[in-house]
């Protein structure tokens, strides 16, 4: 059985998407959420789905062994950042080569890198007058946005849509499709 950890910084609705798809799975638990915000409700969601947490700050992720550590110990096999907004580092990295996976809400490499996530990807798509988003399924490396992508989904902007009706279109794709992906890269390793 292949043992999943979720990185997830704030509401966590994919997190418990991806929580409830591998609910009933014969060959892949999520075993853990970690999480870098004490208050965040993925914590809630995690709690109520019976999956443990384990909260850090930014000291003991950047400066210290303690999240990899916590991550060997409980013998995780693959990482799933949903939400998860800090870098990982180079010691996790390093640790978990093409075992870590991200979902950006937008079509890579477009509206990528520091500072795009959110809302802002979708107000700048907005901004520029693009005819059509999507997400963008991709492993992780020591750049933002920058790994290899693995799945993209697009949608389409139509006249009037504003951030916020493409940040539903784009959450319906992250819904449909992230859980699926994640089980999909899970048989290749």
């Amino acid at each position: 059985m292949k043992k999943v950890a979720i990185f997830a910084s704030g509401s966590g609705s994919n997190a418990e998407n991806i929580i409830n798809f591998f609910q009933n799975d014969t060959e892949n638990v999520v075993k853990i959420v970690f999480c870098n915000k004490p208050n965040a409700y993925v914590l809630e969601r995690a709690k109520r789905l019976g999956v443990p947490s384990f909260v850090f700050n930014r000291d003991e992720f950047y400066h210290s062994d303690l999240v990899l550590n916590e991550l060997k110990r409980l013998e995780i096999d693959f990482i799933v950042l949903a939400g998860f907004m800090w870098k990982v580092p180079d010691a996790i990295l390093e640790a978990y080569p093409n075992h870590i996976v991200n979902i950006h809400p937008a079509l890579l490499p477009s509206y990528g890198g520091k500072g795009m996530y959110g809302m802002h990807v979708h107000e700048a798509v907005i901004a520029a007058g693009e005819k059509e988003s999507g997400i963008t399924i991709h492993y992780v490396n020591g750049h933002y946005d920058e790994g290899a992508t693995i799945f993209q989904a697009k949608c389409p902007i139509i006249p009037g849509d504003t951030p916020d009706t493409l940040a539903e279109k784009v959450h319906a794709l992250e819904y449909e499709h992230f859980p699926r992906v994640i089980k999909e890269v899970l048989e290749k390793i």
